[in-house]
């Protein structure tokens, strides 16, 4: 299964080359990025933990491309987003973001049903991944 969040995830992976105009598009907005990973990708789980801090001064691709690199390096195995963050009034806002790293393997989600009080049924979902594996451990050969 191939998660699907963000701009861009219907498409095929992005290059580096790719990615580095993405990345210049922002910066040419005036847009801030930073650098998100996790290895949790439920569709409800919007707060990833950040990789270093936001770049809201750094005005060069190769250098937020270099970022990039850096937590591919780091978390191999993870999903790795770039976020845009618009900060002018009025929209102060993340305004962009998109996957830049998957593991090599992704397997999914499972449906869960609940039987509630008053033949009420309630659906959830949860990932194979964190109900086979503990946390940090879960995209791990």
């Amino acid at each position: 299964m191939r998660i699907t969040q963000g701009t861009f995830s219907f498409l095929p992976e992005l290059t580096d080359a790719q990615i580095t105009r993405q990345i210049q598009y922002c910066l040419d907005k005036g847009w801030a990025l930073g650098i998100e990973y996790t290895d949790d990708p439920h569709p409800r789980n919007t707060f990833w933990e950040m990789f270093g801090n936001p770049m809201f001064d750094l005005r060069d691709a190769a250098g937020v491309l270099m970022e990039v690199n850096a937590c591919r390096k780091t978390f191999p195995s993870h999903y790795i987003r770039l976020i845009a963050f618009d900060s002018t009034h009025g929209t102060e806002s993340v305004v962009l973001s998109f996957i830049v790293n998957r593991p090599a393997e992704e397997p999914g989600f499972r449906v869960i049903r609940t039987e509630e009080p008053g033949r009420s049924i309630r659906y959830s979902i949860e990932s194979y991944a964190v109900a086979q594996r503990p946390e940090g451990a879960r995209y791990t050969a």
